[in-house]
């Protein structure tokens, strides 16, 4: 059995922290170990069959095929359908790759096209030596970047095919394999190949790199859209296109050879001299390895014989192969889409890579806690995940005055589901604020709802339904808050955010960093001679203790009121282990008093915040309550607190929120009494009897 999924949250930012997750030290994907497997296989004279990824009609998927087309498929190992079969053959080449019929996955298929342009990339998505060859098992690797961490995705090497063909993605050469096996290990990880039908070019662009990527739209691109794509082509990027959909989904071949609905590979730029005028030309490629523009500077266009000779045999390849040269108005007026992606964000104005800082964070929107809309919900706005960056000059002056962008954001969801397929996203957006008021600079924490009541400087444009929204910046140097949201608020989702600024900047969440407690604002007074002694003494047993049996009755007689729910007797046992100093399973007068002082007073704090009169706390009322009661947590731990004790309304009763401070309370006293100041050491046993009674 897997270790609790907070051990494996703690377990993995603890790697995270000392580098693990990165493109040298991946992760591995479904905890699979590559030289372990392989080492496996070559000791036991075994060919590897993945079990995660088994060959079967499950990593299909649905919708692909008609079921009597499924059962003509036969998985086969590439040495059982050719005579000699090679991984890579003679170097990789966008010419290599041929989308299968069956499969919608041109987006996918376009950034391999890229992909083979740019070695150093290329090498990290595909580790070298692996060979059909020397050490041969049937298993194979390859690393892809996924919501902010590298994974290393182990496969066999078993293909489906009908009649010995591929019926996915092709290579040029019927015995080179690198094409099929890398779409096999991306199908694994998006949850089957049907899972990969349709999707936009962006994501694999980012899978492939990680790095920083921009989308332009084509229809109102900027003026220095050509140099930022000849900059780009130098540069280590990654560089797609799309065509608009047409009125249906199919992929329509225009009269003029573009087809619609389409990703294409942009793998070029160059500006010629056409008779004495010099003309912008981008040189683009189908995935489908054939079919081609048939406009002006096409293969066969006369626009060739008005270049010199040395430009036309450098650019020019008459073949249908699925490559072809555009001018840059034609190829503005024919695509919807320019996505560019790259190690460095240099291409963007020509700088050094040393000048653009680099700084993420993963969060989350819960609903109730951490997920308050957008700025359209005033009221819960405030409660989004809030960070906080001040943005230094650049050479004394502003970004202003010196004309230069000087700050991208970049927000991305993650998906939690299996099957990229059933992942659905929100719309999301960001919000970014001048701090201004002498009042709020240098603030820790939260930014209070009123500060959002003024107009946000600057924004993303839209919000938008897709896995990546970004918006690049011209700020003056100063103190902002940048605030990420779901459009609708109560959406709960996971996401990445991503900031990249050309100055020197101090980036932070606006959360509290540890756990505080004081005390919470007082309430009655208990009288320790008096009422809760006399309380005591009517329920307690023979030896004057009370035990857990007790505590319920006690509790749910003298502490529930009106609609609430009784305590439960798991709950009792836990307040009793929690309060019980002698560990004898009993409270004594000392103890039952120090517990009753702090039930009546969180019983009243309960109420008292409970402004909707519903007899319990919804997720957005438990804020205010916690804080009411002396508690002050980061967003990570209210969000804990809200999937721990809330109800399947998002909802806390009176016992559930009781036991929540208390353990609070507890676990933070545990700590301070256990620790060194900087983390607890504890023997197996010691550990077992904190986590088995307290």
């Amino acid at each position: 059995m897997p270790p609790p999924g907070m051990c494996l949250y703690i377990i993995n930012a603890r790697n995270a922290r000392s580098g693990q997750g990165s493109v040298t030290n991946p992760n591995k994907f479904l905890d699979q170990d590559f030289d372990h497997l392989h080492q496996y296989c070559l000791r036991n004279n075994l060919r590897f069959t993945d079990k995660h990824f088994p060959p079967e009609n499950s990593s299909i998927g649905d919708g692909l095929l008609h079921p009597s087309e499924m059962r003509k498929i036969v998985w086969q190992r590439p040495k059982s359908m050719v005579k000699d079969p090679y991984f890579i053959f003679d170097g990789t080449s966008r010419f290599d790759v041929r989308q299968g019929g069956i499969l919608g996955n041109c987006w996918f298929l376009a950034s391999i096209g890229s992909l083979t342009l740019q070695d150093e990339i290329r090498n990290q998505i595909i580790p070298a030596g692996q060979t059909f060859h020397k050490d041969y098992t049937g298993i194979f690797h390859f690393r892809f970047w996924r919501f902010g961490k590298w994974v290393d995705v182990v496969i066999d090497d078993k293909l489906p095919t009908v009649d010995g063909r591929l019926i996915f993605v092709q290579s040029k050469s019927p015995n080179e394999f690198w094409a099929a096996l890398l779409e096999k290990a991306y199908a694994k990880v998006c949850g089957s190949y049907a899972d990969m039908n349709a999707g936009s070019v962006s994501e694999a662009l980012m899978d492939f790199t990680g790095g920083v990527h921009m989308s332009f739209k084509l229809m109102k691109p900027p003026a220095d859209l050509w140099d930022i794509m000849c900059r780009a082509v130098k540069s280590k990027s990654l560089i797609a296109c799309g065509t608009p959909q047409g009125t249906t989904s199919a992929n329509i071949v225009l009269p003029n050879g573009i087809v619609q609905g389409h990703a294409y590979t942009v793998t070029g730029v160059m500006e010629v001299m056409s008779s004495n005028c010099p003309v912008r030309l981008v040189r683009l490629f189908n995935p489908w390895g054939c079919g081609e523009w048939k406009g002006d500077w096409s293969d066969r266009s006369p626009k060739w014989q008005t270049v010199n000779v040395q430009d036309r045999t450098t650019c020019l390849s008459i073949g249908d192969d699925g490559e072809f040269w555009m001018s840059m108005t034609d190829f503005c007026q024919s695509y919807s889409d320019l996505d560019i992606c790259s190690l460095s964000l240099g291409f963007l104005d020509g700088s050094t890579d040393s000048q653009w800082k680099y700084k993420f964070h993963e969060g989350r929107w819960v609903t109730g806690t951490t997920a308050g809309g957008c700025l359209n919900n005033r009221e819960t706005f405030w409660t989004n995940p809030q960070y906080h960056i001040h943005l230094e000059a650049i050479k004394g002056k502003s970004a202003i005055d010196n004309g230069q962008k000087n700050l991208l954001v970049s927000l991305m969801q993650k998906s939690n589901k299996r099957n990229r397929r059933l992942a659905s996203n929100f719309h999301i957006g960001f919000s970014v604020f001048r701090v201004r008021v002498f009042l709020y600079k240098g603030r820790e924490g939260k930014m209070p709802a009123q500060f959002f009541m003024r107009h946000a400087e600057a924004s993303s444009e839209e919000f938008l339904n897709a896995r990546e929204v970004m918006a690049f910046f011209r700020l003056d140097p100063g103190e902002y808050v940048i605030v990420p949201s779901t459009f609708n608020p109560n959406e709960t989702s996971s996401y990445v955010l991503a900031i990249f600024s050309k100055t020197d900047s101090k980036f932070d969440e606006n959360s509290i960093d540890s756990l505080m407690i004081s005390k919470p604002v007082p309430t009655e007074v208990i009288n320790e001679n008096d009422s809760a002694v006399t309380l005591f003494q009517k329920y307690t047993d023979q030896y004057e203790e009370v035990d857990a049996e007790r505590l319920q009755k006690l509790l749910n007689e003298n502490l529930v009121q009106g609609n609430s729910l009784d305590f439960g007797l798991d709950t009792c046992r836990s307040m009793v282990a929690m309060m019980d100093l002698s560990v004898t399973g009993h409270l004594d007068r000392y103890e039952f008093l120090r517990l009753w002082g702090r039930v009546v007073t969180y019983r009243e704090i309960f109420y008292r915040t409970d402004v909707s009169r519903t007899g319990d706390l919804s997720l957005s009322e438990l804020r205010n309550a916690v804080i009411t009661a002396g508690v002050q947590v980061s967003d990570d731990m209210l969000n804990l607190l809200a999937f721990r004790y809330g109800g399947s309304k998002g909802n806390l009763s009176l016992e559930s929120f009781v036991a929540l401070i208390l353990r609070l309370e507890c676990m933070s006293k545990i700590f301070r009494k256990l620790s060194d100041g900087k983390g607890i050491h504890l023997h197996e046993t010691e550990w077992m009897y904190l986590c088995m009674y307290s």
